[in-house]
């Protein structure tokens, strides 16, 4: 089996080395450059299955990396590493079509899991432009935003629909708190925490009536949608 292969793209030499050799370590294929027009290059030449870029680089940003990165493979994942203090940058970076973030200083196994969520999810969608699910007897399509059965329908709101969507994407799968709200809400903050907390309560009300389909809890983690 081939394995991943991941762009790294870090100007400082010491983190960028450390960061290469021990994902290298957890048996993923990793290449280093040391700014963005490098990284370019590289991405322009080879076949990558992930990119972490730092934000704050020489010769071209983050940002714009990932905005070149887009415009040559639409869906292919992205990590932002960033400093504590540049949350507008974090923003800029989800508008660019950033996958997920991590803050510096980190831990090692922090960005590992990222890493190995982000696999997961991109694996697990067989088809991303999916938009009509069948849920029991029930009908959801995310594109009209409601659920039919039995000549019923149920209309949602914008953001049960992109919920719920996400949660069918990544049926049987485990739904991570925090991507779900940056994918939605482009913040992770408390509130938005607690919206969603709201809204999963919607959803299953919604689906009430089917008895093998069930929205869990998943401590510490997120949510499941079990179809079964």
């Amino acid at each position: 089996m081939d394995k991943i292969r991941i762009l790294l793209a870090e100007d400082d030499d010491n983190l960028g080395v450390l960061l290469k050799e021990y994902l290298k370590v957890k048996e993923y294929d990793v290449d280093l450059a040391e700014n963005g027009e490098k990284a370019l290059k590289l991405f322009k030449l080879n076949s990558y299955d992930l990119c972490i870029f730092d934000i704050m680089m020489p010769k071209k940003d983050g940002i714009s990396l990932a905005n070149d990165v887009r415009i040559l493979n639409e869906k292919i994942p992205i990590i932002f590493l960033t400093a504590k203090s540049m949350k507008d940058d974090v923003l800029e970076g989800f508008k660019a079509g950033a996958d997920d973030y991590i803050t510096k200083p980190f831990i090692m196994e922090e960005l590992l899991a990222r890493v190995e969520a982000i696999l997961r999810r991109t694996s697990n969608k067989t088809d991303n432009s999916q938009t009509v699910f069948q849920l029991g007897d029930s009908v959801f399509d995310s594109n009209k935003q409601v659920i039919s059965k039995n000549g019923e329908e149920i209309k949602l709101t914008t953001k049960e629909s992109e919920l719920l969507r996400l949660l069918c994407v990544n049926k049987d799968d485990v739904l991570e708190r925090n991507y779900a709200l940056k994918a939605i809400w482009q913040d992770d903050n408390y509130f938005n925490a607690r919206s969603m907390d709201v809204y999963i309560t919607k959803l299953r009300k919604h689906l009430k009536g089917e008895e093998n389909i069930q929205i869990l809890n998943i401590h510490g983690k997120g949510f499941k949608l079990l179809t079964d």
